[in-house]
């Protein structure tokens, strides 16, 4: 049954009228409270209107939502059996799903991100949630071989309180993906969302509340990564920081974490390469290339952004990519034709704008898009058209940094040794796709690309059974997997004797005699 709460419908166009939870109240440690941070304005990004107003976190709410979170995970949720956590996790997944269509629309409204992609990701989010507790279910420590007179065994407990701080452009399945497996293993949690985006992860608390999850084990801290999410990693009772977001703060909160000597994972940015040889099937090659960039309008750690295609077939390649690349439609994420919507803010669609302005000033020739729409249908949106830019090599700055938008550089490449080069040439190491009938070839340079995730004729398809991973700047740690909840563990070893003899050093040999200790 639908959790019953308020969802009032806010003001706007019959086209823009979305149900939307935004009360101004935060959730610390059970209570659901008006936060004394500073007001965020939350603007539609299809429309530019403000549609409601969020009082943020401050510091004393990481203080009490740490604290309780300490004793509600001490005072009986780490305590209870594992099927007994893992019955709470279903009904999280289940409640997902009965309130699919208001989170999605929630978090379309939030992002700007299209119905068709929001609904995914909540259903996504609640197969989380599921998939998390039957792991947990079949969890086992391990009884190890034994190398003495003693029973060993390697047992895994609850860190205590963890902190999960998520980006943006997938609020609703990241959330998932941390929250999930660290309350499994019977921790507390305190998420800190993003600041354009917060609504979603309040109604995910609200969820959590109604499916029975004991208050305090979790709490929903919206507000600056300078406020709340400094003080989460620096707070000495925060256990491990889970954090998705932009390389440059992945790598001062891993300085903050290395002071503490805390485990920190980091999900951080991409420079993805897509690879089509010169046998790859075009159709398939050309929908997974404009689907791996385009969709989300581009607003995706793994987008493949930089295309390098078979000198070979380069020109005919490139040509067609345009021509459907600038037949993408562009719209709120509301009408069902829209394929590319808009970014998530004005202030980030300038940024991108920028960047590409930047690369024409470097050389670079634009074959599609690379401005922003003037049109009256588009001029009150943050919309940006999907671009595909030519003419520069791989060292050129918009190869080199992560656009974050719906922007595409064409690269041809010679031979395999030469793509190897360029693709492995970035700081990066995400993700990769590769285009090829030849699945001998497919598996050599799945193996020699620097990539966490590499797609062979596919892109951007997701299983949370399946880890993931970055290598170099793109991160640290492994979210998803079987193994995820035991990313949010304490590993111990215990050694239980057999033999029922004393250790052999504290026991005199043959020839010696036993002092008298009192002399």
């Amino acid at each position: 049954m639908p959790i019953a709460y308020a969802s009032p419908l806010q003001a706007g166009t019959a086209e823009h009228a979305e149900p939307v939870d935004t009360v101004d109240e935060i959730f610390v440690a059970g209570r659901w409270q008006r936060g004394l941070g500073e007001c965020l304005e939350s603007v539609d990004p299809a429309t530019g209107r403000v549609f409601a107003g969020l009082h943020t976190a401050t510091v004393d709410d990481v203080d009490r939502a740490v604290a309780e979170g300490l004793r509600a995970a001490h005072g009986g949720w780490s305590s209870l059996l594992p099927h007994e956590r893992a019955r709470v996790l279903h009904r999280i997944g289940n409640a997902l799903d009965d309130e699919a269509e208001r989170v999605a629309r929630l978090q379309t409204l939030d992002t700007g991100k299209t119905l068709t992609e929001t609904r995914a990701l909540v259903a996504s989010a609640a197969n989380t949630f599921r998939y998390t507790a039957a792991a947990l279910e079949t969890m086992d420590s391990a009884v190890t071989t034994p190398r003495g007179p003693w029973l060993t065994m390697s047992t895994y407990q609850p860190m205590g309180v963890v902190a999960a701080i998520t980006p943006w452009n997938s609020p609703i399945a990241s959330d998932a993906q941390k929250i999930a497996p660290a309350l499994a293993a019977g921790n507390a949690v305190v998420s800190k969302p993003p600041v354009w985006a917060p609504w979603v992860t309040l109604l995910l608390a609200r969820i959590c509340e109604a499916a029975g999850l004991p208050a305090g084990v979790l709490s929903v801290l919206p507000g600056s990564g300078r406020t709340v999410g400094e003080a989460l990693v620096r707070h000495p009772d925060v256990a491990k920081v889970s954090f998705t977001g932009g390389t440059a703060t992945g790598r001062h909160l891993a300085h903050l974490a290395a002071d503490k000597l805390m485990p920190i994972t980091l999900e951080l940015g991409g420079k993805s390469p897509t690879i089509v040889f010169e046998d790859a099937d075009p159709e398939q090659a050309l929908a997974g290339v404009l689907y791996g960039i385009f969709s989300s309008a581009g607003q995706s750690c793994i987008a493949g952004s930089r295309i390098f295609v078979h000198r070979s077939i380069a020109e005919t390649f490139t040509a067609e990519l345009v021509r459907r690349a600038a037949a993408l439609r562009l719209g709120p994420g509301t009408d069902p034709h829209t394929r590319v919507a808009p970014l998530v803010t004005f202030a980030h669609r300038d940024h991108v704008a920028a960047m590409v302005d930047d690369a024409v000033a470097a050389g670079a020739q634009v074959l599609c898009g690379g401005a922003i729409p003037t049109g009256e249908r588009l001029a009150s949106g943050a919309y940006y058209p999907p671009t595909v830019l030519t003419g520069v090599d791989n060292s050129a700055t918009i190869c080199r940094e992560e656009v974050f938008g719906p922007v595409a550089v064409v690269l041809p490449f010679d031979d395999e040794e030469d793509l190897i080069a360029q693709a492995n040439d970035s700081v990066y190491g995400l993700a990769c796709g590769i285009w090829t009938a030849d699945y001998r070839r497919a598996w050599r340079v799945a193996g020699a690309v620097k990539a966490g995730t590499v797609w062979i004729n596919t892109y951007k398809q997701f299983s949370i059974s399946t880890p993931f991973t970055g290598l170099g700047d793109s991160g640290l740690g492994t979210e998803k997997g079987r193994d995820s909840i035991r990313q949010y563990c304490d590993q111990k070893s215990i050694y239980l004797d057999l033999s029922g003899e004393p250790i052999a050093w504290a026991t005199p040999g043959p020839t010696e005699t036993r002092k008298d200790p009192s002399r």
